[in-house]
């Protein structure tokens, strides 16, 4: 029975690694100009058939216009990344920031990608950038090198120009609508994935940097992980104690971690928490919420812990900061606002969808294992019914589907009457955009930053399926429901506005210094005078 076991595993792995090879194979072979052609008009079609709103911010005509541009510009046999630089600036014509082109990129098999864990911290993962005036900047570094200070420019990658990266990166991404605020966040945090995806993995890199006016190429080379289980001194070998010795955590202590990382949405690559609040200690009557996405960790519990903590403490004010938060769970930011609103509230329209039964596109079996995939098969029939007669069509011969944000509501019993500001910028997308838009709407909230990267009258996501072209084998994932908040605003396709706009500089981030939250709490004590 265990060689048997164990010839099934083996014709696994054999299995798995040529099809590792066979994926990586075909990435160099050029695809034909009619067989990419075919993939422009099969793409084209699945936006039509799918997305609610594909003309929204771009009229029939033109976008007709783009995609047939495109195919005449196909005019010999390109491999699938050359034709991914090409039909992802025109799917970004539609101005939908969830909406995206993905690469065929190198696989690794289970073997490899071991080795490059063991490894360590890849080069790019050593450095957060952040874009400045279309320069790439270091603002935070953790590699073993500190003589590349905080500020530094990057001008070239193993003798790239950083500058004509950047040019070229912009086009294969889009933000909601008209607006530009987005861009150089998603430029400056994602720039590493943009240069793998082309360049591959690196287990070095060769920097140029600028500072001061001076010119220094390093080398950085992959961080090992701190994995250390002797220290040296001098001749002498210091065994380092069991933690479980030196510090031994009872079943409560466990508990109660478990209970935090989960209610707080812990992050186990970043160490740190996707939700906080705390309480100013010069003044305990300001509560400050950060909350990075809404996307992980028991946010209901996290939220009525917080209000009730906010009510215990008499706060008068709260500061949410959502800035850099790229979105995540409608049910989430319905559930934040019913403790921010002062009435009974309906927190977004019904959701457009593009036809009866476009949600069936959505990938229903995505995620999971062996076994919730089984039980999602089992369930599947009562899936597509009951999405099928969710969606209804309207007397405007358009198709929603009702979720329960869209229905009338109470606010929470503990809901915050005091003073709200909210803290934004171009890096706030998506579902941070739906919640700004409804307390920028009803009047709830002072914002502070920067113009919002997605727009104040809403965004097309939900569920979102990635559709593979069938030659190019490029994916491209497109949202099938229009998710617009109650309120909105005449201004077409951009974000939410500040009522005081402050633009932090590259100074600002080096010296550790936030001029949105002081001019907060400057306009908190000009209000006590």
């Amino acid at each position: 029975m265990k060689k048997i076991a164990f010839s099934f595993l083996l014709l696994f792995i054999l299995a798995s690694c040529s099809s590792v090879q066979q994926h990586n194979r075909q990435l160099t072979v050029l695809k034909s100009v009619k067989d990419l052609k075919k993939d422009v008009d099969y793409t084209y079609k699945k936006l039509k058939k799918l997305h609610p709103n594909l003309y929204w911010y771009i009229s029939k005509e033109k976008l007709d216009y783009k995609f047939d541009s495109l195919k005449t510009t196909i005019t010999q046999p390109m491999t699938s990344f050359a034709f991914y630089k090409k039909i992802a600036p025109v799917v970004n014509e539609v101005r939908q920031g969830h909406m995206m082109v993905f690469p065929v990129t190198k696989r690794y098999t289970k073997k490899e990608t071991k080795q490059i864990m063991k490894k360590g911290t890849g080069p790019f993962s050593q450095f957060e950038f952040q874009v400045f005036d279309d320069k790439l900047f270091v603002v935070k570094n953790n590699s073993k090198d500190k003589s590349i200070p905080k500020g530094a420019e990057v001008i070239g990658i193993d003798g790239k120009n950083t500058a004509d990266l950047l040019q070229d990166y912009q086009h294969l991404f889009t933000s909601d609508g008209y607006n530009t605020t987005y861009f150089k966040y998603k430029l400056g945090k994602g720039f590493g994935g943009f240069y793998t995806n082309e360049n591959g993995l690196k287990d070095s890199l060769l920097y140029n940097f600028k500072y001061n006016d001076s010119i220094k190429s390093v080398w950085i080379a992959r961080k090992p992980n701190d994995s250390a289980k002797v220290v040296k001194t001098d001749t002498v070998k210091t065994e380092i104690p069991n933690p479980v010795e030196k510090n031994v955590k009872t079943k409560a202590q466990k508990k109660a971690e478990r209970t935090k990382k989960s209610v707080y949405g812990y992050n186990p690559e970043t160490k740190t928490y996707n939700r906080n609040l705390m309480f100013m200690e010069a003044d305990s009557s300001i509560a400050v919420m950060k909350i990075n996405t809404f996307a992980i960790g028991n946010y209901s519990t996290f939220y009525k812990e917080s209000f009730e903590k906010i009510k215990a403490n008499n706060a008068k004010i709260l500061i949410i900061d959502l800035r850099n938060n790229p979105g995540g769970r409608l049910s989430e930011i319905s559930d934040l606002y019913s403790y921010l609103t002062d009435t009974t509230m309906v927190f977004a329209d019904k959701s457009e969808v593009a036809t009866k039964t476009s949600l069936l596109s959505g990938d229903y079996f995505k995620g999971g294992g062996v076994g919730i995939k089984i039980l999602k098969g089992i369930f599947y029939p009562v899936y597509v019914g009951y999405t099928f007669f969710k969606v209804k069509k309207a007397d405007d011969n358009k198709y929603y589907y009702a979720t329960s944000e869209s229905r009338l509501k109470n606010r929470k019993p503990n809901a915050f009457d005091g003073k709200i500001y909210v803290l934004i910028n171009g890096g706030s997308f998506s579902a941070s955009c739906i919640l700004s838009s409804n307390l920028q709407g009803s009047k709830r909230a002072t914002f502070v930053g920067e113009e919002t990267g997605g727009t104040y009258n809403g965004t097309v996501a939900g569920r979102m399926p990635l559709i593979k072209l069938p030659h190019s084998k490029l994916k491209v994932r497109v949202g099938l429901m229009l998710i617009a908040p109650y309120h909105k605003t005449d201004i077409v396709g951009r974000g939410i506005f500040p009522d005081v706009a402050i633009l932090p500089t590259l100074e600002d981030r080096i010296n550790g210094v936030d001029p949105e939250m002081d001019w907060i709490l400057e306009d908190i004590k000009r209000m006590e005078l």
